[in-house]
């Protein structure tokens, strides 16, 4: 019996020490639970702020994309309606640059042909000088001889005259 008893109190004694082993793993185990879940609702806690976080900085993007995009398509716009004036300006220079080509050819022909026909007004009053200047040259050699025939005219016309005189003179 008392070996018995011994036994058995051995093996209750294992068994408290056992328990006793339990108790404080259990112990360690309920504080490292413990840290564990504080630390869970920590990174809970932590999970839930980055979520807000990251649907504000979605939401802040997306109003970001939508403003760029429509900033995008008002510059797109504005640069079409440049383009659109440029071009129609552009038209409209190119028009006028065809309309003063044309004028400059019409006005070179114009000149080209003024400066035949001055050539040809400048040759015909040239040959119509120098024929009047022969004209003339022969007017004035004729008048010339013309004078000096009558010079001679005169001088013999003087001695008939004297002449003529003195046969009176000697009549009388």
């Amino acid at each position: 019996g008392v070996f018995m008893y011994n036994h058995l109190q051995q093996k209750v004694r294992s068994a408290e020490a056992l328990a006793q082993k339990y108790k404080q793993q259990q112990e360690a185990l309920s504080a490292q639970a413990q840290v564990v879940y504080e630390h869970r609702s920590r990174l809970e806690r932590s999970l839930q702020k980055e979520r807000g976080e990251h649907k504000k900085t979605k939401e802040d993007f997306l109003v970001y994309k939508l403003e760029a995009q429509e900033a995008l398509n008002k510059e797109k716009q504005d640069s079409m309606n440049r383009y659109g004036a440029l071009s129609s300006q552009h038209k409209i220079l190119k028009n006028q640059h065809e309309d003063v080509k044309k004028q400059l050819l019409d006005l070179q022909l114009q000149h080209n042909s003024l400066k035949l026909e001055h050539r040809k007004t400048l040759e015909t009053h040239s040959q119509k000088y120098a024929q009047l200047q022969q004209e003339k040259d022969s007017e004035v050699t004729n008048l010339q001889d013309t004078v000096f025939k009558l010079r001679e005219e005169s001088k013999l016309l003087r001695k008939a005259h004297q002449e003529v005189h003195s046969q009176l003179l000697n009549a009388q």
